[in-house]
């Protein structure tokens, strides 16, 4: 049974199409936003499938082992990621103590298997690319954290099923002051992590010509970019979890569940539509002054009870 949920459902397999289905989503709301046709609905499909059968070019200066391993790892990351968040919101019991912190942890391995890559590739162009994954990492984690302690503190707990049934007993937590502004700390952190502008620094391709992916091609391009595409499914139904209830998918939960998701990628595809890029030293500086004080006023606003 575990090898079903972390293979098939709601791991891989479906986390993938998903994910394929949800990168397909917002390059047709970018697309509209841009007054375009945009692509055809398996475009990615397409895409990804191209890409894995291609073969892989090692750069001579390259560290080969480390060089695969590295979109391996992050694949791997991001579906066991995505596996957990599907089987605690079908069965809240299904979780472990630390589930929590483990969790936004393991969503974290991606962004340092981009570093890693990108540094074992042996060019200097891509190893800018990882400087700045590297330091928008530690930019966005701080108000992260705190926004993650706002939803620990007001539920007591740091178990997703009790932070689920916290939610299901007194309202989902995006309905109170705190909850917002928690939210929307989580989303802006959200849309650095998954390197979507204005927080694409380390791609930049009119800078550094993909930067972090620059030596990558084929099979291991794929694999990251279809880490990028589940991560880009996960994210949504990590923000629902936390703030807005979970997802059930009985009745007509399925359909509010959809709503809810889709409200969340159109956030994020509005926000990398809607703003330029940022400098990495504007990045930073945005995480730990102005989202940081943020978040920290939304921790304050929770223990006041709002």
């Amino acid at each position: 049974m575990a090898a079903l949920y972390y293979l098939i459902f709601p791991g891989f397999l479906f986390a993938a199409v998903a994910g394929l289905l949800t990168a397909w989503f917002d390059r047709k709301v970018t697309a509209r936003v841009q007054w375009r046709q945009g692509p055809p609905i398996l475009q990615n499909f397409y895409d990804v499938g191209k890409l894995l059968v291609k073969e892989v070019t090692i750069p001579e200066s390259a560290h080969p082992a480390v060089f695969l391993m590295a979109p391996a790892v992050a694949l791997s990351a991001a579906s066991l990621a995505a596996a957990m968040l599907g089987v605690v919101n079908m069965n809240w019991d299904y979780t472990f103590v630390g589930d929590l912190i483990v969790l936004w942890y393991i969503l974290s391995i991606p962004s340092i298997m981009i570093i890693v890559g990108a540094s074992a590739s042996g060019n200097p162009l891509a190893s800018v690319g990882a400087s700045r994954e590297m330091n928008q990492l530690i930019g966005y984690e701080l108000p992260m954290v705190i926004a993650l302690a706002t939803v620990i503190f007001k539920v007591g707990s740091i178990n997703l099923g009790e932070i689920l049934r916290y939610q299901a007993e007194h309202g989902p937590i995006l309905y109170s002051v705190s909850g917002v502004i928690a939210c929307i700390v989580a989303l802006i952190s959200i849309q650095a992590k998954l390197g979507l502008v204005p927080f694409d620094i380390p791609e930049a391709e009119t800078e550094l010509g993909a930067g972090v992916f620059m030596e990558y091609s084929g099979a291991a391009l794929g694999a990251f970019k279809l880490t990028k595409a589940i991560l880009l499914y996960t994210a949504p139904i990590f923000l629902i979890t936390l703030f807005w209830g979970g997802v059930h998918i009985k009745g007509l939960g399925i359909l509010w569940a959809i709503l809810k998701y889709l409200l969340f990628v159109v956030l994020i595809t509005l926000i990398r539509n809607t703003n330029p890029r940022l400098r990495i030293d504007q990045s930073v500086k945005f995480f730990w002054c102005s989202l940081t004080i943020l978040a920290l006023i939304g921790l304050l606003l929770m223990f006041l009870g709002y």
